[in-house]
């Protein structure tokens, strides 16, 4: 099996030369970028399969980065953040970040991130929406659906929002609403959604979930700060809280979900 190349970003060498010895005992492929110029050139020219990059770059920003790759490419990415950073840590997980560790952090939890977020960055990529069964089932039966004022069409897996406008969804964000769509007003928990999804088993390292589920409200709540249609329930998971509407292209209503 080929190795799989962590880009480490981080001003400090030493931390950098820490990390590089820890992943490459670990079996990964390690490059080093000291600033933003240098990890955007490293990644116009070499394949990489995760980036770990921290906040604070010294002259940049590790937020501004991560928006910046964002742009063109989807390679996962761990923030790096003080122990004190929440609003970089927010910030980072709604620009596309994937997770996110904390310093001080115990170097195995890095590494246990690392391959939880590559195996669910493999899942993703190896499952196709069209896969899904209900999902499937749905586009052949050619239903939409609506709820909160927008309209979701699986067989484009396109969602419209307030205004008609393309809200811009990823397959992976879309797979996610659908399954809430299926499922309104059902708790459903990190392992069911993780199921449901087509990703791997929920552990209490992986934030992969609750990352999507941010940046879906980011996408569909009117106030994502105070989310009234994916709600929290705290200990178990998440409910789509609105009423959900089957219908056919036309746009007559087929029947309430």
């Amino acid at each position: 099996m080929t190795a799989q190349t962590v880009l480490i970003v981080d001003d400090d060498p030493k931390v950098r030369t820490l990390l590089r010895n820890v992943l490459e005992d670990d079996g990964f492929l390690v490059i080093e970028a000291e600033n933003a110029a240098k990890a955007m050139e490293t990644l116009s020219d070499t394949h990489v399969s995760l980036i770990t990059l921290d906040v604070h770059l010294g002259k940049d920003n590790g937020v501004d980065l991560a928006r910046a790759i964002r742009r063109t490419s989807q390679v996962p990415i761990i923030m790096v953040t003080g122990k004190d950073d929440v609003i970089d840590r927010v910030v980072g997980l709604e620009v596309g970040a994937d997770d996110y560790i904390t310093k001080p952090f115990h170097l195995r939890e890095l590494t246990a991130r690392i391959r939880s977020v590559l195996r669910r960055a493999g899942s993703q990529s190896a499952t196709r929406f069209e896969n899904t069964s209900e999902m499937a089932l749905h586009a052949e039966q050619n239903l939409n659906f609506r709820f909160d004022g927008m309209t979701a069409i699986p067989d484009r897996l396109e969602l419209l929002d307030r205004n008609n406008t393309d809200c811009g969804l990823t397959s992976g964000d879309f797979r996610l609403l659908s399954v809430f769509l299926e499922r309104p007003k059902r708790v459903l928990s990190r392992d069911q959604l993780m199921d449901l999804t087509g990703g791997t088993q929920w552990n209490p390292l992986d934030r992969t979930i609750d990352n999507q589920i941010a940046r879906l409200r980011k996408k569909i709540e009117r106030d994502p700060s105070s989310p009234k249609l994916i709600k929290t329930v705290r200990g178990v998971g998440y409910m789509l809280a609105c009423d959900v509407h089957k219908l056919q292209p036309s746009g007559s209503a087929a029947k309430s979900a």
